[in-house]
């Protein structure tokens, strides 16, 4: 099983993209929580040059909120994270997280169920991006 919903958008600006990902986010209900510039991260830390990579920390309130009622510590997988990098030739592949996947390891049907449903929300953002 993959772990990632992915989407590479061609000859489009590394802030295009955040712009375009930030707004298919916000169509779909989920808001940013946190923004990770990796790339100056990187750069500040370590002295490592890397290509634009972008980390937003995006959250559904409502679905957080279900999933906390039926797993009060999934909090510590959560937000939903959404990748933006810089993939060569003017390319940036956008990349959410499979809330289905990530959640295998809590044994919860209900909470499965749910994160199926933030599953497809993620998708149609890719989508959408």
């Amino acid at each position: 099983m993959t772990y990632t919903l992915d989407r590479t958008l061609g000859a489009t600006s590394f802030q295009d993209a955040v712009g375009r990902t930030k707004s298919a986010l916000i169509k779909h209900g989920f808001g940013v929580l946190t923004e990770i510039d990796v790339r100056a991260t990187m750069k500040k830390k370590i002295d490592a040059d890397i290509d634009d990579y972008l980390i937003l920390g995006a959250c559904n309130p409502r679905m957080a909120f279900e999933a906390m009622k039926l797993e009060p510590k999934v909090g510590a997988m959560l937000p939903c994270n959404v990748i933006l990098r810089a993939v060569g030739g003017g390319n940036v592949m956008v990349s959410a997280i499979d809330p289905v996947a990530s959640m295998q390891a809590i044994d919860n049907e209900m909470l499965t169920s749910l994160a199926g449903r933030v599953r497809s929300m993620l998708a149609d953002v890719v989508t959408d991006v």
